[in-house]
């Protein structure tokens, strides 16, 4: 992982806010930290704990990912899985069973390019993995990638 650098992140976060037009107050009352605090984090006097990113992130409406990515707590390969595995779980229009089913395929697609997965265990609570051996499908639902063995 790459070292801290909280002068790069505290400018990124000054824009964010920025361009949300939110006063340091105003988004130190959304995220539930200190006004100096975040004042320092922008200034890059201060190392922000995930946590915190993660409330200052909620509170922008952005991506924690990302500002964990410019605060060198997660390189960009992690983050990239980790929003895309967040964005399938997001999607409203399809229910869990398909969500599930698009994760081990999209596993399936990063193992088969040589890519590992790293967070795949714990960015979908284990679910992903475990839903191979639950049963045949029904027509409505989605198969795999792979030929049916029902």
């Amino acid at each position: 992982m790459a070292s801290l650098n909280v002068g790069n992140l505290g400018e990124y976060l000054r824009e964010q806010r920025r361009n949300a037009q939110l006063s340091l107050r105003q988004l130190a009352d959304a995220a539930g930290v200190s006004n100096p605090y975040l004042s320092q984090i922008e200034r890059g006097l201060r190392k922000p704990s995930a946590e915190v990113l993660q409330q200052v992130a909620k509170a922008l409406r952005i991506s924690a990912e990302t500002l964990y990515v410019r605060a060198g707590i997660l390189d960009e390969q992690e983050r990239d899985e980790l929003e895309t595995r967040a964005v399938i779980l997001a999607d409203p229009s399809i229910n869990e069973r398909q969500k599930q089913v698009l994760l081990q395929i999209y596993e399936s697609f990063r193992k088969e390019n040589g890519l590992e997965t790293a967070g795949a265990a714990d960015a979908s609570k284990g679910t992903a993995q475990d839903t191979s051996a639950d049963g045949p499908r029904t027509a409505d639902e989605p198969g795999d990638a792979g030929p049916n063995t029902n």
